[in-house]
């Protein structure tokens, strides 16, 4: 099977993203692509990298860092949908997350073509998400994303600019990854113009 266009995975960080990007990749036997993993040189091109986050973080504080390189957070999203078309590709939280509207407009223009953006959420009930991700995020990177008093995990969730980019939202409640990978993919199969059958 084959990609006619790519799959996109979005969300708040800890929902599980990377994890069913991965396992829906493997069973369409198409690549996988984690933005987190190479959004390096992109940033770049916008002069922008993880060093010069931190120090900005340093000098004006972790909030208005992240809001002064959305830009190139943007501008990552775009070059990883051109070079990579035929992928399920995974959008880390800030991906998808803007408070300019320029960089969340130039994101959603960049997304028009694909037909499956899917928000994955751990659950429709607000308090119970976040719980469930502050929960993961403190086990996988030991973090609660709380930055001088910032809820950067809340924000995440509650981003109407996120939600306003998703096509479909995917809850996962108490299932397996596996389980949900394999809901994933039975859509994407009745869906004929996501899935081709190659010879």
């Amino acid at each position: 099977m084959s990609l006619d266009t790519p799959l996109i995975l979005i969300g708040p960080a800890a929902t599980g993203k990377s994890t069913l990007g991965e396992i829906v990749a493997a069973n369409l036997s198409v690549p996988f692509v984690d933005i987190d993993e190479i959004a390096e040189p992109y940033y770049e091109e916008s002069g922008w990298n993880l060093e010069k986050l931190a120090h900005r973080s340093s000098v004006v504080g972790r909030v208005a860092a992240e809001r002064e390189w959305e830009g190139a957070r943007a501008h990552a999203v775009c070059r990883v949908l051109e070079e990579h078309p035929d992928a399920v590709i995974a959008l880390g939280a800030g991906h998808t997350s803007y408070k300019n509207e320029n960089h969340l407009q130039r994101v959603g223009n960049a997304l028009k073509d694909a037909p499956c953006v899917l928000l994955v959420l751990p659950s429709a009930d607000r308090a119970e998400a976040l719980s469930t991700l502050r929960n993961r995020s403190l086990e996988s990177k030991a973090t609660d994303w709380i930055s001088s008093g910032h809820d950067f995990l809340a924000e995440w969730l509650d981003d109407q600019g996120t939600r306003s980019l998703a096509t479909e939202i995917m809850i996962t409640g108490s299932e397996t990854p596996e389980l949900t990978a394999k809901r994933i993919v039975a859509m994407l199969q009745h869906t004929s113009s996501w899935v081709t059958t190659g010879d």
